[in-house]
């Protein structure tokens, strides 16, 4: 049986962990700008098996509408190419044999507004996995033995605390990747 306060701390790393996960999956979806965490999703068919494409090239973010991918084995140009085009990044790389050139068209106001969606989506798994975190500590303090209900009571607040600090998180997060979004 877990004490309290240990309840509060795996409820505290639960909802630590939603909010995390939701920062990075929001990160890899498209804005206006360019940014190298767009490609972390893309796989590459490399020496055998599927690695993820920052552990065989390096990508760099020159300009703002611009991303290139440099991959370490200039044999895997192709390959990488390939799992770029493949991806549902809507993006089309070309390569000069030794940098992959991906230039990032503008979004339109219809695309802008599907990301969105997307982000809401994406927001509102993050925000059932804090609840899900919420109600799993509140049903183990109500089974806690040896403890006046006062403490119950106490603990049970702290945990809807630590739920509130997280909706909240995951609010600024999603009105912020909103904002980036819908800047034209």
């Amino acid at each position: 049986m877990s004490t309290l306060p240990e309840i509060i701390k795996q409820a505290r790393e639960h909802m630590n962990k939603a909010v995390e996960n939701t920062r990075r999956e929001l990160a890899t979806i498209r804005s206006g700008k360019a940014t190298t965490s767009l490609l972390d999703t893309v796989r590459v068919e490399a020496y055998g098996q599927l690695l993820p494409l920052n552990q065989v090239a390096s990508v760099a973010a020159p300009e703002p509408r611009l991303l290139t991918v440099q991959p370490w084995d200039r044999s895997l140009i192709g390959a990488v190419e390939k799992a770029i085009r493949a991806s549902d990044l809507g993006l089309n790389p070309s390569n000069d044999g030794t940098v992959i050139r991906i230039p990032l068209p503008p979004l339109t106001e219809e695309r802008r507004k599907e990301l969105v969606k997307v982000v809401h989506k994406l927001t509102e798994e993050g925000r059932i996995a804090v609840r899900h975190a919420r109600s799993d500590a509140l049903g183990k303090i109500k089974k806690v033995e040896h403890v006046s209900e006062d403490d119950k009571r106490r603990y049970e607040k702290e945990v809807q605390k630590l739920h509130d600090e997280a909706m909240e998180q995951l609010e600024g997060i999603m009105k912020a990747k909103e904002r980036e979004i819908m800047e034209v």
